[in-house]
């Protein structure tokens, strides 16, 4: 009767490293047509993307149309941007520099960023409070917010600041 009883810890968050996370999509944990994104190693469900949010991405696509033609950017609609092994979120638009594999032996990184759009709706408050603080800590140059919702559009370089971004959203 000698034993004591040691007092139980508070409950402690687990991280899913991005390993643990492409393990789980292919298990069939998170499958499609489920939107994710590894945040901070937790996994968020994404809402389906309607067609104003989806027009915004291709205006952006457009505009670049002619730089990706002429072999000075690539742009990344989508797709994962590896920050870490616990942070691979799919901003809706990145341009990149253009590689010969074209990031085929590894997805790109915020080195790789010159430009990351996220557009946002029903998005907005995760994208400024969760989202931009990591692209800022990893040293994402720049990120412009398009706010679908009716308030201004945002953009912020280097460190947030906010300040002015051409008109996509209209």
């Amino acid at each position: 009767m000698g034993a004591v009883l040691e007092r139980p810890q508070a409950p402690a968050r687990h991280r899913l490293d991005a390993g643990a996370y492409y393990r789980m999509a292919e298990a069939g944990i998170l499958s499609h047509p489920q939107r994710v994104e590894l945040i901070e190693g937790d996994i968020f469900d994404m809402n389906p993307i309607d067609s104003s949010h989806a027009a915004v991405t291709r205006r952006l696509e457009q505009q670049f149309a002619r730089a990706v033609a002429d072999g000075i950017v690539l742009v990344s609609v989508q797709n994962p941007l590896r920050l870490d092994a616990y942070n691979e979120p799919q901003p809706d638009f990145v341009a990149l520099p253009p590689r010969p594999d074209a990031y085929a032996a590894s997805h790109p990184g915020a080195a790789d960023a010159l430009l990351l759009v996220e557009v946002s709706d029903s998005s907005l408050d995760h994208d400024r409070k969760t989202k931009l603080p990591v692209y800022a800590r990893f040293g994402v140059p720049e990120v412009w917010i398009a706010d679908l919702s009716g308030g201004a559009p945002s953009r912020f370089i280097g460190t947030p600041r906010k300040a002015a971004m051409p008109r996509l959203c209209g």
